[in-house]
């Protein structure tokens, strides 16, 4: 499946701020804990009489005997890494209709609306992907060429075919990974499903909290197909589950066990939303029913409002 375009440049006429204060290139849309950053030229206009002659273009002047004054375009100081999931369970589900969205395509669909969006911003945008360990590991960078490459190898990811059973959510390992790569403040957006093993919530914690200590800003959309995986809204006959991450399989019927099993996932979402509140992470539950393009303009126009 290719990226779809069409809806990902609707998104690029929003505009996006970080939170908080963040490190990057040069001043700009977003608040710097520094001062005093060069900024690229753009034109010159006519010096007015009377302002700071601190930005007079000289040389021209001695060129032209003329005033001129040099004015600027300021450039991004945000770096943003994407962090994409692509263990087993984020293909669900099984490609039965060219319409639907896996997860990973959900994923990486919003993964390149982010890419465009920071692009018009000038922006530097890496690109992390994961499953039992990290996969591609892109720094951020700002340059046209750099953003075409990452938009290239969501397209490779989407042309590729589903992993074999046993890719499991290495979630752990590929946030430890960011925070020790990303040296600066920076935006940190992550795109999975969570579905890490159970008895490793706690180093999940840790992880996201390990970010935090180094003052990152956190988005954590949380992928999921909330009518199959949280609603359990299946017909009502015996099922063979099957875990497509560790091959374990499950006989049960929905109707004797939806109850219990969307009381232990609420359970589950309560502790990681209480989690993320206590370390001022943004927590989105990001539907694939509801498509990409809804979920992250809803997302994106909050946030405005709010910084």
């Amino acid at each position: 499946m290719p990226i779809q375009q069409e809806q990902i440049q609707a998104l690029s006429a929003l505009e996006f701020k970080a939170r908080q204060v963040v490190e990057g290139f040069l001043a700009g849309l977003h608040k710097s804990p520094f001062h005093g950053f060069s900024v690229e030229f753009a034109e010159h206009r006519a010096y007015n009489s009377g302002e700071s002659t601190r930005h007079i273009d000289w040389k021209l002047f001695a060129r032209t005997d003329k005033l001129f004054v040099k004015r600027y375009e300021e450039e991004t100081n945000l770096r943003c890494e994407l962090v994409l999931d692509a263990s087993s369970s984020m293909y669900y589900p099984a490609k039965a209709d060219a319409q639907e969205f896996t997860k990973v395509e959900f994923a990486a669909h919003a993964a390149a609306a982010f890419i465009q969006l920071l692009r018009k911003q000038r922006d530097a945008v890496g690109l992390t992907v994961f499953s039992e360990q990290v996969r591609l590991a892109e720094r951020a960078r700002s340059h046209a060429v750099h953003l075409r490459h990452l938009m290239t190898e969501l397209e490779a990811l989407l042309a590729a075919e589903a992993p074999s059973r046993g890719q499991r959510t290495g979630l752990v390992e590929a946030l430890h990974d960011i925070a020790q790569r990303a040296h600066r403040r920076s935006l940190v957006v992550i795109l999975s499903d969570m579905l890490d093993d159970a008895d490793r919530e706690a180093e999940v914690f840790d992880a996201l909290q390990h970010l935090r200590f180094n003052k990152h800003d956190i988005i954590l959309f949380h992928v999921v197909d909330r009518r199959h995986e949280l609603e359990l809204d299946l017909k009502d006959r015996p099922y063979t589950f099957v875990d497509v991450e560790t091959g374990e399989q499950v006989k049960a019927h929905p109707a004797e066990i939806r109850e219990a099993y969307r009381a232990a996932l609420a359970e589950r979402w309560h502790r990681l939303k209480l989690k993320c509140g206590k370390y001022r992470i943004d927590l989105v539950e990001a539907d694939i029913n509801a498509g990409f393009a809804p979920v992250l303009q809803g997302f994106l126009t909050k946030r405005a409002r709010l910084y």
